[in-house]
C-alpha cells in the first residue's frame, strides 16, 4: 500500500511520516520510506542515519535504463519521462526486492529502509525545478507491483506544491497534516477540492493538538475527514533536541494516545483496497497532459505511443 503525507510548512507532516514508518516498521511489517521533500529531514525524523545510500535524482537515467528494461515502446532513456507508464517488457519491482535499484538506494535511519531523492543544492538554483528530482520516485511508484501489507511511506514536499506533478495521483490514501490554525487547515481546502477531481483518497490527521478547543476547531473546518488527531507531545519534542533513543522500540514511550493514532492511521490504509485501474487510468491521464504540453516537443517523438494497450496493471514483476 503506498500512502503520502501532505500538508503546510511545519504542520509535521515529516513527523508523522516518521512516527508511521516507524509504527510500520515496529510491528515487523515491510516498509520502505521515501523522502521527497525539497527539505531532506526524513532522516533525521526518523533517527539516526545507520546506512546512508545515493539519491535517486543523481541516477535518474540509469534508473530510466534500468525501469524501462526490453519495451520496445520506449526508445531510449531520453525518451522516457517521469510519467512513462510500465509496458510488456519494463521491469516491475516488489517493494525492498533483490534488484539493482533498491540495493544501490535504499538506507536506513532509525531501523527503517529509506530512499531520498536528494537535495535542491547550488547547482540548481535558477535553473532546474525541485520536482525533476522527484520524477524518480514518480518512476518508481509507476512500476512498483506491490501487494497487501507492504508499505511505501512518503513524506510529499509541503503545501500545494504536490499538485505540481502527477505523483499526487500514485497513492491509495493521502494523509493530509493540519494543525488546529486557520492556516493550518488552508492547504486541507486546497488539497481537497483538487483530489476531488481525481477520486483521490484523503484524510486528515490533526497534529499538536493542546485542548479540546483545538480538537473542535478542526472538527468544524474538515469534518468527517478528520480521520484521527495527535496532542503536544513531549516525547517529539524531546527526539527532535537527541534526547531521546533512537531504534524501534524508542517508539514505545510515546504518548498512548499518540501510538493509538498511529494505529487509526494503519487501519485506515488497510481498509483500502488496491485499485489497479484507478491508478493506472491516472498514469496514462498525466502522461499523455505531459506529452502535449512539452515531452513531445522536446523528445521529438510521439510519447502517446509509449502506452501498451494490452498492459494489464499488478502484474507480477518482471525481469528483475
Amino acid at each position: 500500500m503506498r500512502v503520502a503525507f501532505v500538508g503546510k510548512g511545519g504542520s509535521g507532516k515529516t513527523t508523522l511520516s516518521a512516527l508511521f514508518s516507524r509504527h510500520l516498521a515496529r510491528s515487523g511489517a515491510p516498509v520502505l520510506a521515501i523522502d521527497g521533500d525539497i527539505n531532506q529531514h526524513l532522516a533525521e525524523a526518523l533517527g539516526e542515519e545507520e546506512k546512508s545510500a545515493p539519491p535517486l535524482g543523481e541516477r535518474l537515467g540509469e534508473i530510466k535504463d534500468f525501469l524501462r528494461g526490453t519495451n520496445p515502446r520506449i526508445t531510449s532513456r531520453e525518451a522516457m519521462i517521469k510519467t512513462t507508464p510500465p509496458g510488456r517488457g519494463s521491469r516491475l519491482l516488489r517493494p525492498l526486492g533483490d534488484d539493482e535499484l533498491h540495493s544501490r538506494h535504499v538506507g536506513r535511519a532509525g531501523g527503517v529502509p529509506l530512499m531520498v531523492t536528494g537535495e535542491f543544492d547550488e547547482s540548481d538554483l535558477g535553473v532546474a525545478c525541485y520536482h525533476s528530482k522527484l520524477g524518480a520516485v514518480e518512476l518508481y511508484l509507476g512500476h512498483l507491483a506491490d501487494g497487501p501489507g507492504e508499505y511505501v511511506v512518503v513524506d510529499m514536499t509541503a503545501g500545494a506544491d504536490a499538485f505540481a506533478s502527477g505523483l499526487f495521483t500514485r497513492f491509495d490514501l493521502t494523509f493530509l497534516v493540519a494543525e488546529p490554525t486557520r492556516k493550518g487547515v488552508s492547504v486541507y481546502r486546497q488539497y481537497r477540492d483538487q483530489a476531488e477531481q481525481f477520486g483521490i483518497r484523503i484524510a486528515v490527521v490533526g497534529n499538536k493538538v493542546t485542548c479540546e478547543d483545538d480538537l473542535l476547531f478542526l472538527k468544524e473546518q474538515v469534518g468527517d475527514d478528520l480521520l484521527a488527531y495527535l496532542v503536544q507531545s513531549p516525547w517529539v519534542r524531546a527526539a527532535e533536541q537527541g534526547r531521546t533513543e533512537g531504534g524501534l522500540d524508542a517508539l514505545d514511550s510515546l504518548e498512548p494516545h499518540n501510538r493509538h493514532a498511529l494505529t487509526i492511521l494503519r487501519e485506515a490504509v488497510d481498509s483500502h483496497p488496491r485499485d489497479w485501474d484507478r491508478l493506472h487510468r491516472h498514469a496514462v491521464e498525466f502522461h499523455l497532459r505531459n506529452a502535449r504540453a512539452w515531452a513531445d516537443a522536446r523528445t521529438g517523438e510521439d510519447l502517446a505511443a509509449q502506452i501498451d494497450p494490452d498492459y494489464v496493471p499488478g502484474g507480477t514483476p518482471l525481469n528483475t
